[in-house]
């Protein structure tokens, strides 16, 4: 029930925005940042495939670095729908449990084993036990519903694959730009730090955290690869 008011919230809070509209804020950064990093690990070893073969080099790298992210957008779309049917197959678990609790306390007190570690610190425990003695009210006249994948759970799939193959795009941009290979990569790697050092700033709106610090150390752990990668070689 909770987790229904939260969805429903961030729903309208979000509404404007497409990348938010099936995936949480966390989430929709967490899938970005998941394809920045798939794409600056995969270039950090092309410096050997260019050096060697140049433009045809890059352009083979492009299409790798692109496959590539398809293939992990795909994994990612099919890890969410099969999350989708864990995260409501468990609460319908716990509806059933409520349902089949011998009395009215052991219903609540399948509730409160469910809430307790999210809202331990709200309010005292007689305040809690209140919350629980109405959700477990409500959870025993309400209907269960079939734990299928719906129309939302595909877009909201949909929407973590175009995450993380867009994710991938802005590297290939120097490529097409620039003749020199080696050149046209080092600015790949710049953007991608760049891109890691948003996500940081952005994600520090979620955790309360200072924006600056968070992104300079996604940039610190971004720069750090490109900076071994460099040293040995790519």
């Amino acid at each position: 029930m909770l987790a229904a008011d939260q969805h429903a919230c961030m729903s309208t809070t979000n509404r404007s925005s497409l990348m938010n509209r099936y995936l949480d804020p966390a989430s929709s950064l967490g899938e970005i940042m998941f394809g920045l990093i798939m794409t600056l690990t995969f270039t950090l070893g092309a410096g050997i495939i260019i050096e060697d073969e140049g433009r045809e080099g890059a352009r083979d790298l492009l299409i790798a670095l692109i496959g590539c992210n398809i293939a992990w957008g795909i994994i990612d779309a099919a890890m969410y729908l099969v999350n989708e049917l864990f995260t409501r197959g468990k609460r319908r678990r716990v509806a059933e449990a409520v349902r089949s609790a011998q009395d009215e306390r052991a219903g609540i007190a399948v509730v409160a084993a469910e809430l307790d570690p999210l809202i331990e610190d709200v309010g005292d425990d007689a305040e809690r036990q209140a919350l629980y003695a109405r959700v477990a009210s409500k959870v025993r006249t309400a209907d269960i519903k079939p734990n299928r994948l719906t129309g939302a759970d595909f877009m909201g799939a949909f929407t973590s694959f175009w995450l993380v193959v867009i994710a991938s795009l802005p590297a290939a941009i120097p490529f097409l730009i620039w003749d020199d290979a080696r050149f046209a990569l080092r600015v790949s790697n710049a953007i991608l730090l760049a891109f890691l050092f948003f996500c940081g700033y952005k994600w520090a709106r979620y955790t309360l955290g200072n924006p600056w610090t968070a992104g300079l150390i996604f940039l610190a752990g971004g720069f750090g690869l490109v900076a071994v990668a460099i040293a040995l070689g790519g």
